[in-house]
């Protein structure tokens, strides 16, 4: 059986995906939770401060323009849920940043080490 779908126009069978629109990754509501913790909201403007509020990659390459600027979990915290407030697994990105971060383009090693330059752990 066919069906319309409301998101791109086109026919596909009844109870399948839109092969034509990514599918958005929700949070658990564990994350969420953990997110909307006031601790949480202090550690973020921590990270934020102590990175002049700028994108932590872009800095590196030598643009220190202040962007839209958000805190990324280096390690997810559905698999490391204790990483909601170390230091060692928050880093400040722009948002371009933050998204290839969040789909695994970015390594993870090389976002942990900016943090220890960030916080004077290791030479930059």
């Amino acid at each position: 059986m066919l069906r319309a779908c409301s998101r791109c126009g086109q026919l596909h069978n009844y109870g399948a995906k839109c092969p034509r629109v990514k599918s958005r990754k929700f949070t658990s509501n564990e994350e969420t939770k953990l997110r909307s913790l006031a601790s949480w909201q202090r550690k973020r403007e921590s990270i934020k401060e102590r990175s002049f509020y700028l994108c932590a990659i872009c800095k590196e390459q030598g643009d220190y323009r202040a962007k839209d600027i958000e805190v990324h979990h280096i390690i997810k915290l559905r698999d490391y849920p204790n990483g909601l407030l170390d230091d060692h697994n928050l880093i400040a990105l722009c948002i371009t940043h933050h998204k290839q971060a969040d789909n695994g383009e970015i390594d993870p090693e090389y976002l942990h080490k900016l943090a220890d330059i960030r916080d004077g752990l290791a030479e930059g």
